[in-house]
């Protein structure tokens, strides 16, 4: 059954094999933890009691309150799969309720941060230079994710009306503005491709082999260049999306309509940034103030 939940997760939920490897990690773990250290050997011998038992366990190897809480996710979701195929009439994880976790603010780059990042960082004007600068250009420019970066194709990016057709999670289409500097970067590049031939492949940004992208060269580019620059635990192409959302929110920027751009489900993701606008209108309060 856990074969077959998968593949109804892949082709009839759509959901992202990176999505599905989680869930099949988060499962496989729970049939060890039941075989192992309770001896059952079937779904429909777990209880409610096997539950709480299996996510005590989970808390005393002192794995984080979100990891607990997708790993219980996956579990009830695969019991709600199970009632559905009418092989289970009861889940043992109905009353198992989330984790509470501390709330973080997601990390992000102050303006004056990231100009300096764009004004300083130098880009020979070839191939690869115009590349890596596009990259960071659109990362923080349209606040796409690092997945659908390396999956957007050169038909999907419109210079006449500035704008590009994005996929997301879930193969959910969204149209994300572009801005004058990424429309223009844009234009040198695919002219560059042009002229050196090199449009055999459909994706935008390709390697210096010519081939598609992939994590970890997006991931050098923007840890090169923002390390230049700023002093910060993180410099992944996430920390990128972040500030392209926070900015927007500090800019006064209509919250469903950022949602909309990052191609969330729900404003509850969305709604996180408004914490940074919160805490940016006390700091002025304290600064500011006279009784303050």
């Amino acid at each position: 059954m856990l074969e077959l939940f998968l593949k109804y997760l892949r082709f009839e939920k759509r959901y992202s094999d990176h999505t599905v490897s989680s869930y099949k990690i988060d499962l496989e773990q729970f049939v060890n933890f039941i075989k192992e250290e309770l001896n059952l050997k079937e779904f429909n011998s777990v209880n409610h009691k096997t539950a709480r038992s299996w996510i005590i366990n989970l808390s005393s190897e002192k794995l984080a309150p979100t990891t607990i809480n997708r790993k219980i996710a996956s579990v009830k979701s695969f019991y709600k799969y199970l009632i559905s195929r009418e092989k289970l009439n009861e889940n043992p994880f109905k009353k198992i309720t989330l984790l509470k976790k501390e709330k973080k603010l997601p990390k992000f780059i102050k303006e004056k941060d990231i100009k300096i990042m764009f004004d300083q960082s130098k880009f020979e004007n070839n191939l690869t230079g115009i590349r890596n600068l596009l990259i960071l250009e659109l990362l923080y420019g349209t606040g796409i994710r690092l997945s659908e970066l390396i999956n957007l194709k050169i038909k999907d990016c419109d210079l006449n009306k500035s704008q590009i057709k994005v996929l997301g999670k879930r193969n959910k289409e969204r149209i994300v503005p572009i801005n004058k500097n990424i429309k223009y970067q844009l234009e040198k590049y695919l002219i560059l491709r042009t002229e050196k031939e090199i449009n055999q492949s459909k994706y935008l940004i390709i390697t210096s082999k010519y081939e598609k992208s992939y994590p970890m060269l997006i991931y050098r580019t923007v840890k090169e260049n923002l390390s230049k620059t700023i002093n910060s635990e993180k410099y992944n192409p996430h920390i990128l999306r972040h500030t392209f959302a926070t900015h927007l929110v500090n800019k006064g920027a209509n919250i469903n309509a950022v949602k909309d751009l990052l191609g969330h489900s729900s404003l509850a993701a969305t709604q996180i940034y408004t914490h940074n606008s919160i805490e940016k209108l006390k700091e002025t309060f304290k600064t500011s103030h006279p009784k303050a």
